[in-house]
């Protein structure tokens, strides 16, 4: 099995359908959204955007990607990653308890910051509360 990471963005006209639902039961994929965002509009302004990883065969996910293409959604491989600096952090924790998916953890009772790239989702969130700079983004 292999799995991968997509960007999907759709459109307004297919904010509503059961997109995710499709990919399980017709193309026998394994999904899991990491990350999701509808943004609410008047009419054409609405869209959504969701960060999903999909596994199963490569023919199940050339064929899924197909029908996304058909209905409307974009969709592009994840293309950056978030690189940690363990010389950098000084394991304040901040970036621990903002860590969505517990990519950034802290080891009780050393208090040491650890960093599961597995589990890393790039939402940039460590980025922004980290004042030593020990994680960055891979484009």
């Amino acid at each position: 099995m292999i799995k991968k990471t997509y960007v999907l963005s759709f459109p307004q006209a297919v904010v509503q359908q059961p997109v995710t639902y499709h990919l399980i039961k017709d193309y026998n994929l394994i999904t899991n959204i990491l990350k999701a965002q509808v943004t609410p509009g008047q009419g054409s302004e609405e869209k959504g955007m969701l960060v999903i990883e999909v596994q199963g065969s490569q023919k199940n996910i050339d064929r899924g990607l197909d029908y996304l293409t058909r209905i409307g959604v974009h969709y592009q491989p994840l293309a950056q990653d978030v690189v940690w600096y363990e010389d950098r952090c000084t394991h304040c924790t901040a970036c621990v308890s903002l860590c969505p998916t517990g990519a950034l953890s802290v080891s009780r009772p050393t208090m040491t910051v650890s960093f599961d790239k597995e589990k890393c989702i790039a939402c940039e969130i460590c980025l922004k509360v980290c004042a030593y700079k020990a994680v960055s983004i891979s484009l």
